[in-house]
């Protein structure tokens, strides 16, 4: 048994599907080979193969859209099965089935420490292979939140004539540096725990949960709000002989339950991806890589998301020639309001599919 909460290859595989795409260069310069890439679908591709959405899942989300988006997919519903062949693949560097650190390396063991660092940009350059190998020329509306946004965004301006539209919701133009900093804390966290043992834990007994857990927490009061945690806990004790305050309850619970499906190592590896995001990178800045956009683009904030604040997406909806104004959702879960507040998503995305071409 392995020290992580990574799917591996023993377990049952669910609905996902999966898919060789070859070797991908990766902006470092080294190449990634023999990748894999786990996937779902929903709905069916139509005889113009016109009719498909790319859903570009978040950091801890995975190819299961209504596993981590519930409500979401289905008939009548916003990506309507009825209507449209749903697409969603888990990124490289994933541990739900795409090839990342968690994997096995061309040499039988697992990738662990040699797993090499990649980017917002290899992760999109690996949804397109992806996308070719599945006979896909182009897509209606790719869309995602948080890092998914990231990746959308990424398509508008690399890929143009690939995408119909994108909606890039709760994301940004580029990584700040409060952004980075929480992060790099979260990372520091998980490397300072005994048992990570420089990313090779994987046979041993024991994996690196404590600091996964604490990275967890701090990231979870990013993700939340300062008004939600003190209605729902102010000063509260758990009531229990464990002294603790009911919201550390709380954070525990919310340590615990990524520890049991995701990977430490992982969640390095994506967090430092989404710290080097920058789409003005080698493109003259931001002002001018989102000035090269040509899709109708759906920019969407929370208003009370503390992690990617509503100034982020208006860059975006400013300095996109082809943006439509900003959408504001009001919600008192910041940036998770983005996995609560389904009906205005839902009708947020309804739209963008309106305005695609």
């Amino acid at each position: 048994m392995t020290a992580t909460g990574a799917w591996l290859e023993t377990h049952d595989p669910g609905e996902r599907r999966f898919l060789s795409i070859g070797t991908l260069l990766l902006e470092s310069g080294e190449e990634l080979p023999d990748i894999t890439i786990a996937y779902q679908t929903w709905g069916q591709l139509n005889p113009a193969k016109d009719n498909a959405i790319l859903v570009n899942h978040a950091m801890t989300g995975w190819s299961d859209v209504p596993g981590w988006w519930p409500s979401m997919v289905g008939p009548g519903l916003p990506f309507d099965t009825d209507k449209y062949f749903v697409v969603c693949p888990n990124v490289i560097g994933g541990c739900q089935g795409s090839t990342g650190p968690s994997s096995l390396a061309p040499d039988g063991k697992r990738w662990g420490s040699r797993f090499p660092a990649i980017t917002i940009r290899d992760m999109v350059n690996a949804e397109i292979a992806f996308t070719d190998a599945i006979g896909i020329q182009r897509y209606k509306l790719a869309v995602g939140p948080s890092l998914g946004g990231m990746r959308a965004l990424e398509w508008a301006v690399q890929l143009p004539d690939r995408v119909g539209a994108i909606c890039t919701i709760g994301s940004s133009a580029v990584a700040t540096g409060d952004q980075i900093g929480t992060a790099s804390i979260q990372i520091r966290a998980i490397k300072a725990d005994p048992n990570f043992n420089q990313g090779d834990y994987y046979e041993q007994e024991l994996g690196p949960d404590t600091g996964m857990g604490i990275a967890r927490r701090i990231a979870h009061l990013t993700y939340r709000t300062e008004a939600e945690m003190d209605i729902r806990f102010g000063r509260q004790m758990q009531g229990d002989d464990t002294g603790r305050y009911a919201v550390e309850s709380y954070l525990d619970h919310q340590a615990s339950k990524l520890a049991k499906r995701f990977d430490a190592n992982t969640y390095i590896a994506l967090t430092e991806a989404m710290n080097s995001h920058d789409i003005g990178r080698d493109r003259g800045g931001v002002a001018a890589a989102l000035a090269t956009i040509k899709v109708p683009v759906v920019a969407v904030s929370i208003d009370t998301d503390r992690l990617f604040p509503v100034r982020l997406q208006a860059e975006i909806a400013e300095l996109a020639p082809a943006a439509a104004p900003l959408v504001t959702i009001s919600s008192p879960f910041g940036h998770d309001g983005f996995l609560v507040e389904v009906e205005s998503v839902g009708n947020v995305i309804r739209a963008a599919l309106n305005l695609a071409k």
